[in-house]
């Protein structure tokens, strides 16, 4: 293994740890995977069977986008997790890490029409710039691959109706920050719902203000960074203070 895949598998392993301690993970489903350094058409992926609070880099299971294990693991890949990952990462999508959870707000949000709504700030960076995928049962049919990475488009956010959320990035970092920020702005959503059914009335900034805010956040305006870039350096530190045997 050369340095560029253990760094790899070390952020990835951050990655599932860092969704475990939010309560964003789903028990031994849901999954992340991120692109091989160098090696086109392989990526590492979660062992079936572990929890996400568990995983270390040297769980993560190496295959590539035919499903096939190019390591000696022992463990088995869950075939959704194939079937949803191989997709992306053999597409002409710039996402090295996709990340899929069912994690309860967004998934909440996925059973509404419009999805998420610009009712705060977090949400505006999400303004018409997710994508919607419809439930087609457990992704297990290779068939459903196509319509995955069509619906996907040039997104980095994609709600997957009645089922999660999915979301992609250049690192693990910026991938699990935008899983963060939807999954606020989606609680701060049904919050909103909710007390709205008491009589308070929802109030929507116009087009203009949530495009003009989007863009600030897509085109980096002010000091305004990538996802991730700084705050997956103090996310790290964390974990290294309280429980650093991911990076085993």
């Amino acid at each position: 293994m050369d340095a560029a895949e253990r760094e790899a598998r070390t952020s990835l392993a951050a990655c599932y740890r860092l969704v475990a301690r939010l309560g964003l993970d789903d028990m031994i489903y849901n999954h992340i995977s991120l692109r091989v350094p160098g090696q086109d058409g392989q990526f590492l992926i979660n062992p079936y069977g572990m929890l996400f609070e568990e995983i270390t880099g040297s769980d993560l299971v190496k295959i590539d986008t035919q499903g096939r294990k190019i390591d000696s693991s022992p463990h088995e890949v869950n075939v959704a997790a194939f079937v949803i990952h191989a997709a992306i990462h053999k597409s002409s999508h710039d996402a090295a890490c996709v990340l899929h959870t069912h994690s309860d707000a967004s998934l909440a949000v996925s059973g509404q029409e419009e999805g998420l709504l610009p009712l705060s700030q977090f949400a505006m960076r999400f303004y018409r710039r997710q994508s919607f995928h419809d439930y087609e049962g457990v992704a297990i049919d290779l068939d459903e691959q196509e319509r995955l990475v069509r619906d996907l488009g040039g997104n980095k956010v994609m709600l997957m109706r009645n089922h999660g959320i999915l979301t992609t990035g250049r690192t693990p970092g910026e991938a699990f920050m935008l899983l963060y920020y939807f999954e606020r702005a989606a609680r701060i959503q049904l919050d909103m719902q909710a007390a709205a059914t008491s009589g308070a009335r929802l109030v929507i900034p116009p087009h203009e203000v949530c495009e003009r805010a989007a863009r600030q956040f897509w085109e980096r305006q002010g000091d305004i960074l990538v996802p991730g870039e700084r705050e997956w350096p103090a996310l790290l530190r964390q974990l290294d203070r309280t429980d650093p045997s991911f990076r085993n």
